[in-house]
Formats: C-alpha cells, sequence, structure tokens
C-alpha cells in the first residue's frame, strides 16, 4: 500500500513534537527538553515520557526487537552528564526516572551495561541529553576511511631478533637480561639496551618455555619492549586519525608495510559536541568531567584494535607499536592534556612537541610493550593530522609550489615548496554537518530516502 503525501502530512502534525532543527516547543512545568546525539534531534516532551516513544516521535532509530516490553534489551542509552550552552540545558542523571524492576531483570541475564539505562523503561523527569550507542542504532552509519597506497621505504622502528641462549651453571649464574643482552650484542651488534618493565616481568617464563630459544623485539635500536618464545616473525603497528566526527584505524604490517586491516568509526565525543569549540565549552563549563571525553575515544581506539585484529586473524599482542594523529583538541583530549586554553586567543597548546606513551597507559589493549607516538602539532588549530599529511605529500622536498587542503570537520591548508611552508585552518563542519541550521540532518541514513 502506498501512503498519499497528504496522509504523510497528517500523520507528522499528530506528532507531539517536531523533528530535528524545527523550533522547539514554548516550554512548560509540565515538560522537558529531550536531545539524542549523535543525531542531533531534539524537542519538548510531558513529564513522564518513556524515552523510547520521544525518540520514535522525533525519528531516531533506536533499535528494539520485542517493542518497548523490556525482553531484547537491544534500546539501551546512557545519559551525557553536564551543561551544553549550545543545546540551552543541563543533564543530570536524575532528569530520568530511577531504575525498576524491568531493568533489574535485564541486568541478572548480563543483557544491561553498566551504567545505561533501557529507553523502554526510562522516563523523563527534567531536560536531558541522551547518547545512542552505535550497537543500540537499528541503521548504523557506515564509515570508510581508505588508505591509499604509496611507495614508501620499510624502515621499522620496531625490529626482531631471534636469539639462542646457554642456560645458566654454577659456572656461570649471570642473569637472565644479561643473557639475553650478550647474545643480542653478540649476534647483532646491538649495544646498551634498556628494557620495558614488562618485558622484564615475563622474561624469566618465556625463556624456559622456548627452551632458551627467544625472539626480542627492540624498539628505535635501544630497548627491548617484548620477548616471544620460540621463533617469531611477524609484529604489526596501529595507524589511527582521530577525527572530530570520525576516527579511522589502519592495521599494518611492519615487516612488509601492507594494510592488513582498515576499519573507522564515529567519535563518540560527538556527545559532548558536534565541533571542537562545544567540546572545548563543554570541559570549560564542566570540569570535574574532563575524564570523559578522553576515556570515550580511548575506548573507541581499543575497540578498533581488537575488532581490527580480529579481521586480520592475529593476536592484539602482535600490536607492538601504534601511531596517532588528530587536530589539536583532539590530539589534547587523547593524551588526557588540559584542551580549555584552546578555545581562546591566543590558543596555546599544552606541548608542540611529540609525545611517545604507553599504549597501556592510553587504555588500549595491544602488547604490554607497545608505545604510542604522537605526532607533534604545529599551532593552536593545526595539528598532528596536518604534520602527518605534510610528511605523506612531502612539498618541502619539492621545488614546485603545492597546495594542500585537507577538508573534515576542521579545514587545513598548506601552501608552498621547500624553501617555505605556510599552513593555516578554519572550521568547516557548520557548513558539512549541520551545525546552527535550521532543518535537516549530517549525511546519514535517512538524509536520503
Amino acid at each position: 500500500m502506498v501512503e498519499s503525501s497528504g496522509h504523510r502530512a497528517k500523520r507528522r502534525s499528530e506528532l507531539p513534537v517536531a523533528r530535528s532543527g524545527a523550533a522547539p516547543a514554548s516550554k512548560t512545568s509540565d515538560d522537558a527538553m529531550i536531545v539524542f546525539m549523535p543525531s542531533g534531534r531534539r524537542g519538548r516532551f510531558p513529564i513522564g515520557t518513556p524515552l523510547l516513544t520521544a525518540a520514535r516521535s522525533l525519528g531516531v532509530d533506536i533499535d528494539s526487537v520485542c517493542g518497548g516490553r523490556g525482553l531484547c534489551g537491544r534500546c539501551q542509552v546512557s545519559v551525557s552528564v553536564g551543561n551544553f550552552p549550545k543545546l540551552g540545558i543541563g543533564s543530570v542523571e536524575a532528569n530520568l526516572v530511577g531504575s525498576g524492576e524491568l531493568e533489574a531483570r535485564v541486568a541478572a541475564r548480563g543483557r544491561l551495561i553498566d551504567g545505561r539505562r533501557l529507553s523502554c523503561s526510562a522516563s523523563i523527569l527534567g531536560d536531558v541529553v541522551i547518547d545512542v550507542p552505535a550497537e543500540s542504532q537499528l541503521h548504523r552509519q557506515v564509515v570508510r576511511k581508505r588508505a591509499d597506497a604509496r611507495t614508501i621505504s620499510i624502515d621499522p622502528v620496531v625490529r626482531l631478533h631471534y636469539i639462542e641462549l646457554d642456560s645458566p651453571t654454577m659456572e656461570d649464574p649471570s642473569s637472565d637480561c644479561a643473557r639475553v643482552e650478550c647474545a643480542l650484542e653478540a649476534e647483532w651488534g646491538l649495544k646498551r639496551l634498556g628494557w620495558a618493565h614488562s618485558a622484564r616481568q615475563s622474561l624469566a617464563q618465556i625463556l624456559r618455555d622456548g627452551a632458551w630459544k627467544v625472539t626480542v623485539a627492540v624498539r628505535e635500536a635501544d630497548c627491548v619492549i617484548a620477548v616471544w618464545p620460540g621463533f617469531h616473525d611477524r609484529t604489526f603497528g596501529l595507524a589511527v586519525d582521530v577525527g572530530t566526527t570520525t576516527i579511522a584505524a589502519h592495521l599494518c604490517n611492519l615487516a612488509s608495510g601492507e594494510v592488513v586491516a582498515a576499519l573507522g568509526a564515529m567519535n563518540p565525543q560527538i556527545r559532548f559536541g558536534e565541533d571542537v569549540m562545544s567540546r572545548i565549552s563543554y570541559l570549560q563549563l564542566n570540569p570535574d568531567r574532563a575524564a570523559d571525553p578522553t576515556a570515550a575515544v580511548r575506548a573507541t581506539i581499543d575497540e578498533l584494535a581488537t575488532a581490527a585484529t580480529a579481521k586480520a586473524g592475529i593476536d592484539p599482542t602482535e600490536i607492538v607499536e601504534a601511531t596517532v594523529v588528530g587536530n589539536p583538541t583532539m590530539h589534547h583530549m587523547l593524551l588526557g592534556l588540559d584542551s580549555r586554553q584552546l578555545g581562546s586567543a591566543p590558543f596555546p597548546l599544552v606541548t608542540q612537541s611529540a609525545v611517545t606513551v604507553r599504549a597501556h597507559d592510553l587504555d588500549i589493549a595491544v602488547h604490554e610493550g607497545a608505545m604510542v607516538y604522537a605526532l607533534p602539532c604545529i599551532a593552536g588549530h593545526i595539528g598532528a593530522d596536518t604534520a602527518g599529511v605534510i610528511l605523506s605529500e612531502a612539498p618541502h622536498l619539492d621545488d614546485a609550489l603545492t597546495l594542500i587542503i585537507d577538508i573534515g570537520t576542521n579545514a587545513e591548508i598548506v601552501l608552498g615548496n621547500r624553501q617555505r611552508l605556510l599552513a593555516c585552518s578554519c572550521p568547516t563542519g557548520p557548513a558539512f554537518e549541520g551545525a546552527q541550521i535550521s532543518c535537516g540532518q549530517r549525511a546519514a541514513p535517512g538524509a536520503i530516502e
């Protein structure tokens, strides 16, 4: 049956609120504002309205196989806590009805993630911002960021060295570390090596499991970061671009340079603001919640690393190196650096240098000894992602005048050659992603149907 346009118009007019972007109904003491992220759809609803009902009225696609009976546990959402000046509201968990018996039963079956609510069970008591996680979305956004094939010189920062050792004797009771160091110097010419503490911790058992034949991973020819029993001939690196809207991850074979898996995901920080200035404003207004955007982006990178290794059929512990880029705000938030000062002139960075930190310090579950290298930012709003583009395109090595344009939520332009490079940036998200517009939505399923 085909529904006429007249019937469609009539049915839409019966919805309690307008769709995203339209002017919300006037505020009364008996209603509250609700905003769903990442879609940004919002409206006012009577106190006591279930979240799922509000979502359906706004066209927010929350999955619910059981039709809102609290059986499937698929309609999970979470409350984004804090003050949201662009939305004109403050959001707290107390603005939802407390958990009841229905959610307790779903939680008892292990289907309700800690900190989340069932949208079919939770009703609104006041203004609230709701985050709909990807797994609860009926139509998930597809994120693809392809890695262009390039001819590169392979010179991995982590190299593997197979060695065979003599076991300790009464005549030679030297330590396990000393034996490895002597063998690496004798067979590979590596001297004065340091050790990652995790490599020391596991060394004794690995040497004995491997019958004193082991493969050692050495980073930058000066630090032992991993040891495997027997012969081990492959290691992997993870390259991550933390964009304001999307995060792209590429899993690479460090020996061959081959990209063995590539995945993307929406940046979950969108719940704290659609652009960098909104997220900085969130931190300025909610200093006690500064860890939340950092935890969100780190969790997504960890999920991408796990998914990429599963796709490639390797163990996550074979990832021994990671490189990350991002604009200055994303760079600082990932590293847990204070980015509030980037919201006002002269936009000073906490650090303009490259940063190297343990992967486990960023809550990325790869090899214990793996390090994460964050490229340096160039200026307050020209970040490590631009540095990565310059290194890739290499205009600084060419006589020809080159113009490079990187258009994302923020756009950067680089102009120059081997004599001089100039760079600048400006926000493009408002134009491409619907910020401050009166109607419409970002490019997602449903934008065209």
